[in-house]
């Protein structure tokens, strides 16, 4: 089976434990003010690869990836359900590790039985979910997204029902994500899951404004400077406030 990809890339470091091979696939519905990939947008471009491609390529340096494994992100991996089952079973015949980094919003409780039965058998494959949260407050969410969060927050409660590890990203953005009220409601939600393995803070930054200018897009966030980085230590504690909180009321 084909997939549609936008790119590949051989070593990387900072998309899931380990060096990985990571899988960047085309189509993505959301429209995040600060996506860096916005040419991974786009639901029918990209170049059309056979899963067992992608996994030659993998084999060619496996060597490197001792410790790590294939990471699909995007655009939204969830996009493409039954190319992942395809390139995921393929991985696990060969005892890769796999991780699909993804934000979610492919996921609907009202999606088809069908597609959901799709998403289980996926899960069985899948050894890690990296679930970026982009903010927690439903309407903000849409402002900076141009979508709902409704279906991510489910989703994390799907993989945690399904028993798939989960570590949670979530973008520092200031004057918009770093409000530490949303930064310790985002926290207090997260706490309630058991599958729940890593949390990644991330300092916004502005690399992405130079592409945007070369598409001829307009860049929303233009203007906002990029978050210091000792700040997003100071805020991270602000989520692992709320996940303290949280576990703490679970356990009395």
């Amino acid at each position: 089976m084909k997939g549609r990809i936008h790119s590949l890339e051989s070593f990387g470091t900072v998309d899931g434990p380990g060096v990985r091979f990571v899988v960047f696939v085309q189509g993505c519905p959301m429209r995040c003010a600060y996506c860096h990939n916005p040419d991974t947008w786009e639901m029918n471009a990209g170049t059309e690869m056979e899963a067992s491609y992608i996994i030659e390529q993998y084999e060619r340096n496996k060597s490197f990836y001792k410790g790590g494994g294939i990471t699909v992100t995007g655009g939204e991996p969830l996009m493409q359900v039954d190319f992942l089952i395809e390139l995921f079973t393929l991985a696990k015949e060969k005892g890769i590790h796999t991780c699909i980094d993804s934000s979610g919003i492919a996921y609907k409780k009202t999606s088809s039985p069908e597609w959901l039965a799709k998403l289980d058998h996926l899960m069985t494959l899948t050894d890690l979910v990296m679930l970026d949260i982009k903010h927690i407050d439903p309407q903000k969410h849409i402002e900076l997204t141009s979508q709902p969060n409704d279906g991510i927050l489910a989703f994390a409660a799907y993989l945690n029902e399904k028993k798939v590890d989960m570590w949670i990203r979530h973008v520092v953005v200031p004057t918009i994500t770093d409000d530490d009220k949303y930064l310790f409601e985002l926290g207090y939600f997260i706490g309630q899951f058991s599958n729940l393995k890593a949390l990644d803070v991330l300092p916004y930054h502005t690399m992405g404004e130079t592409k945007y200018e070369k598409l001829g897009m307009e860049y929303k966030l233009k203007g906002i400077p990029a978050m210091e980085k000792d700040k997003v230590i100071e805020k991270k504690q602000v989520i692992l406030d709320g996940i303290k909180k949280r576990r703490a009321e679970l356990e009395n």
